[in-house]
């Protein structure tokens, strides 16, 4: 039998893949072990309180961190600590419910840009570059962040992308356009099937197997899926016939 090669993966030298959580810890690195297989990064840390669980990837570097109690907490270190960690030009920024799906899509053009995530849809104001669960992020960009002023009530990508925008533009930081962002990952929007990437556990079914989304959800902790997001995977499940998951979301509490 001839085995096919193995699928090429796009090289990255100045990207740092990372990923920051102390819950869903398995999904987490999961994601991240996920985007390995597509691309070759320069590092890839784990910033949590625990380690990576027994099998992960060994490549994966580990960094203690104070333990995150509150999404408040997350957006606090996002802004304020994360840049302490990155080495390189850019991170590429996961969470559990988002990894690189098509190493083909990568265009260098990404890196001219200090950030992009996903489209926001529901703005239209041109501030609408956008969702920080998976987003490419310059370290100057990092930096200015480190100065930015966080009311622990606005997610981290909403101060980013909209509160102080405007001031990072001021300092000559670039967000990317919008049919860059469209390019990079989808969250809200309806995919091309060209994106490099995604976030969103109601896109994250799409890409797992039925045995599989049921365990990574099992895996969870309360107050992981917000009720839009259950009502989006279920109507998801029960439209494709995966009563299993559709069953699950209506057992969840949260």
């Amino acid at each position: 039998m001839i085995r096919s090669a193995a699928r090429p993966r796009v090289q990255l030298p100045n990207v740092t893949l990372v990923a920051v959580t102390s819950v869903a810890l398995g999904p987490t690195v999961e994601a991240l072990a996920k985007s390995m297989r597509q691309a070759e990064f320069a590092q890839v840390l784990l910033l949590s309180d625990q380690p990576p669980p027994p099998g992960a990837d060994p490549s994966i570097i580990w960094h203690r961190t104070d333990r995150l109690t509150s999404r408040a907490d997350y957006s606090r270190f996002m802004l304020h600590d994360l840049a302490q960690y990155v080495p390189t030009s850019h991170a590429l920024c996961v969470q559990w419910d988002g990894f690189v799906l098509n190493a083909k899509s990568w265009d260098p053009q990404f890196l001219e840009f200090d950030y992009i995530g996903a489209v926001w849809p529901h703005f239209s104001d041109g501030h609408n570059v956008g969702n920080g669960g998976f987003s490419l992020r310059s370290q100057r960009l990092l930096e200015a962040c480190t100065k930015l002023p966080f009311d622990e009530i606005q997610s981290e990508d909403v101060v980013i992308g909209r509160l102080y925008r405007r001031r990072l533009e001021e300092q000559g930081l670039q967000f990317a356009p919008d049919g860059v962002a469209r390019r990079f990952s989808y969250e809200r929007t309806p995919p091309s099937g060209r994106e490099f990437g995604f976030h969103g556990a109601f896109n994250l079914v799409r890409y797992l197997r039925p045995r599989e989304a049921l365990r990574l959800f099992r895996m969870l902790e309360k107050g992981m899926l917000a009720p839009n997001e259950r009502w989006d995977i279920f109507r998801w499940a029960l439209l494709r016939g995966r009563l299993g998951l559709a069953l699950q979301m209506l057992r969840r509490k949260s």
